[in-house]
């Protein structure tokens, strides 16, 4: 990795779009220290400490911080997100949608300004559910020209987010909107880290439990890299041919099929969903979090539940991006056009039927991989009495995000180097 990045920082591109990718990412963090205007701050903290430790803390994490202080950016890229999850189902239920996605470029771009349109939509109802729902009473001096004042930035915030999640997807390295998340996770480790150095210093938490959680991060990073890179390669033999003198295939190759294809997307879209419930419950105010909060975080049951459903929903976003990347119809038919075959395996349907039989297999294996080491986290936090702004899943996306990143990196350099090749 060292070595990869040794190699980029040489490349003039790269590295503009390296600084971009920065410029970018603190525009964020400046924007998360923006505080909304005609707003009181003594009010703010005394609404959000009544709320502190409830899955609201997770919202907050996503944003970066921005939720708990209110400011331009406090719905983050929540909405954008959702509304992403929202597109991709319906592109399996609504056929005219399934067929811009198989119109390249331009059917993509119809389906981003269609995404834009819902996340609008979703902001709207989560500023107002911010605003009048969770910061109701501190607020409730605001006038409502005020309100709107305050919604509208809110929205614009969000619309702003977005943006330069889209733009440094174009421009910049890796993921927008995965890095920004990347972020948000990022800048709540030193506020975690400070809770467990106080709660050390008055006697509150021992060293062991530490230092048990610690060693448990470690092994989950060692544990994503390896599933990151886990693949199963299938093997692929080409039939040989005569085209006038000369012969052609008879070569061997294979079919890498990944553990993990959706990399960090399956915990993002589960993220995303489990956060439905909390950003409803924000325009009942306290009584409505309180309600969801003593279920699923002070009751054995609740929690239990919550752990169950977080990780069906990862089982089912990681099918779904299988369903999506790794078209078996297509891989069927481009072998069988090109004289490939799967030693043993009949070409046509019996190939198809193969790999897709692979793929749910190896798909099986690593969303339960990732259900494991995003759970386990959290129970060892209620057992050791460690309060967590981040869980497993906040572990998995912070490294896969670098792998991913990394993997652009050497996509990027080995682009390079036939470039060079072909302009020679």
């Amino acid at each position: 990795m060292l070595e990869t990045i040794k190699k980029a920082s040489r490349e003039p591109e790269i590295r503009e779009r390296f600084w971009f990718t920065m410029l970018m990412l603190l525009v964020y963090r400046f924007g998360n220290n923006i505080p909304l205007p005609f707003i009181d701050q003594e009010a703010l903290k005394s609404a959000y400490s009544s709320v502190e430790g409830t899955l609201v803390d997770y919202l907050n994490m996503l944003t970066g911080g921005g939720l708990s202080t209110l400011s331009i950016f406090a719905l983050g890229v929540q909405p954008y997100i959702t509304s992403s999850i929202v597109m991709q189902l319906l592109t399996v239920v609504i056929p005219r949608l399934e067929e811009l996605t198989r119109e390249g470029e331009q059917g993509r771009k119809q389906i981003q300004k269609y995404t834009r349109y819902v996340t609008i939509v979703l902001a709207i109802f989560q500023a107002i559910a911010v605003t009048n729902g969770l910061y109701g009473a501190a607020l409730s001096n605001a006038t409502t020209f005020q309100k709107i004042a305050m919604n509208v930035i809110l929205i614009g915030g969000t619309m702003f987010v977005t943006w330069m999640g889209e733009t440094i997807t174009e421009k910049g390295l890796g993921n927008g909107t995965s890095l920004l998340i990347f972020m948000g996770i990022i800048a709540s480790f030193p506020k975690t880290l400070s809770r467990w150095t106080s709660q050390v210093h008055y006697g509150l938490v021992g060293y062991l439990p530490i230092i048990i959680m610690a060693i448990l991060v470690i092994l989950i990073v060692i544990a994503v890299v390896l599933i990151s890179e886990g693949e199963r390669r299938i093997p692929i033999q080409y039939a040989k041919r005569v085209v006038g003198r000369k012969m052609y295939g008879g070569q061997s190759t294979h079919i890498p099929v990944k553990v993990n294809m959706g990399g960090v997307m399956p915990i993002v879209f589960a993220s995303a969903v489990l956060a439905i419930p909390s950003t409803i419950s924000l325009f009942f105010g306290n009584g409505g979090q309180s309600g969801i909060t003593n279920f699923f975080q002070n009751t054995t049951g609740g929690f239990i539940l919550y752990l169950i459903i977080q990780s069906a929903l990862i089982l089912i976003f990681a099918y779904f991006y299988n369903q999506i990347q790794f078209n078996t119809v297509e891989y069927a038919k481009q072998l069988q056009q090109n004289g490939g075959f799967i030693p043993g395996i009949r070409p046509g349907k019996p190939t198809s039927e193969y790999l897709a039989k692979v793929a749910t297999r190896i798909t099986f294996i690593g969303s339960i991989a990732l259900a494991l080491l995003t759970i386990i986290p959290a129970i060892a936090s209620k057992l050791l009495g460690l309060r967590l702004s981040f869980g497993g899943s906040s572990v998995i996306i912070v490294v896969g995000v670098i792998i991913e990143t990394i993997k652009q990196l050497e996509a990027m350099m080995t682009m390079k180097q036939y470039k060079g090749f072909l302009n020679r």
